[in-house]
C-alpha cells in the first residue's frame, strides 16, 4: 500500500514482460546499468567543479539565502529522498520576494509553473532555461536517490493530487533526465508528462537511454520548455 498522507493508494500489479519482448512494469531496471550512470556522474561532477564553483559565488553575489536549495521528492515506489538543486529564487527573507499568482499558471495540471515567476533571480532565469540548476544532482545520482535517466521525481504536494493512474510513473528509478525532458518539458500538460513517463518505462532499455541521453543535449541547450 502507498500512504501518501491522508491519500492511500492501492499498489500498482508489476508486469512482467510481454512475449514480444517489450518490457513491461515489472520493477527491475532495463536502462543503462545504474552503476555506469553513477560512475558518469562522478565524472561529470568532477569536470564540471570549477564552473560549479564560479556559479556558487555568483548565486551568493546577487542575493541571500543558501546556494544548494534543498526538497523532499519522492521517488521509485514512493521512497523520498531529499533532492538538489541550486537556488533560483529569492528566498521569503528577501524584500525582493514576491508569491505568483496560483490563477496564472501556465501549465496545466498538478504541476503550476509560470513563465514570469516574480519569484527568480537573475542569475536564476538563466540556470533554469538552461537546466543548469539541476546538476547538483548529479550528487543525489552518485548517492543512488535516483539516476540519470528516468521520470522526474515528484514534489510530496503533487503526488497528493496523483489519480491511481498517475502513479504508473513511480515504478521506476526517477531521473535528471528522461522522455519527457526531450519531448516538450513545461510545454506539455501534466497528463502529457504521465503518459510520457510510463511510455518510457514500458520501453526501457539500454538502447533508448542512450538516446534520451543523446537528445537531451540540443534540448537543454535549445532552452525548449524550460522556465
Amino acid at each position: 500500500m502507498y500512504s501518501i498522507k491522508k491519500t492511500t493508494v492501492t499498489q500498482f500489479t508489476p508486469v512482467s514482460t510481454s512475449a514480444s519482448g517489450q518490457t513491461k512494469l515489472d520493477g527491475r531496471h532495463h536502462g543503462i546499468p545504474a552503476s555506469l550512470q553513477r560512475l558518469a556522474a562522478i565524472t561529470g561532477l568532477l569536470l564540471l567543479s570549477p564552473f560549479l564553483l564560479i556559479l556558487i559565488a555568483l548565486i551568493k553575489l546577487e542575493s541571500q539565502g543558501p546556494c544548494v536549495y534543498k526538497q523532499i521528492r519522492v521517488g521509485k515506489l514512493g521512497r523520498r529522498f531529499m533532492l538538489y538543486k541550486f537556488r533560483s529564487m529569492y528566498v521569503p527573507e528577501d524584500p525582493r520576494f514576491r508569491n505568483p499568482d496560483p490563477a496564472q499558471s501556465d501549465r496545466e495540471g498538478v504541476c503550476a509553473k509560470y513563465r514570469n515567476d516574480p519569484r527568480i533571480t537573475r542569475i536564476g532565469a538563466f540556470i533554469r532555461k538552461y537546466s543548469i540548476d539541476e546538476l547538483p544532482q548529479l550528487l543525489n545520482v552518485i548517492r543512488g536517490d535516483m539516476l540519470l535517466i528516468g521520470p522526474r521525481p515528484a514534489l510530496e504536494k503533487e503526488l497528493n493530487a496523483y489519480q491511481p493512474n498517475d502513479l504508473g510513473r513511480l515504478d521506476s528509478e526517477q531521473g535528471l533526465t528522461g522522455l519527457w525532458q526531450v519531448t516538450g518539458r513545461a510545454d506539455t500538460t501534466f497528463a502529457q508528462q504521465v503518459q510520457l513517463d510510463k511510455q518510457y518505462i514500458m520501453e526501457q532499455s539500454a538502447l533508448n537511454d542512450v538516446t534520451i541521453l543523446l537528445k537531451t543535449i540540443p534540448c537543454v541547450l535549445g532552452a525548449k520548455g524550460a522556465y
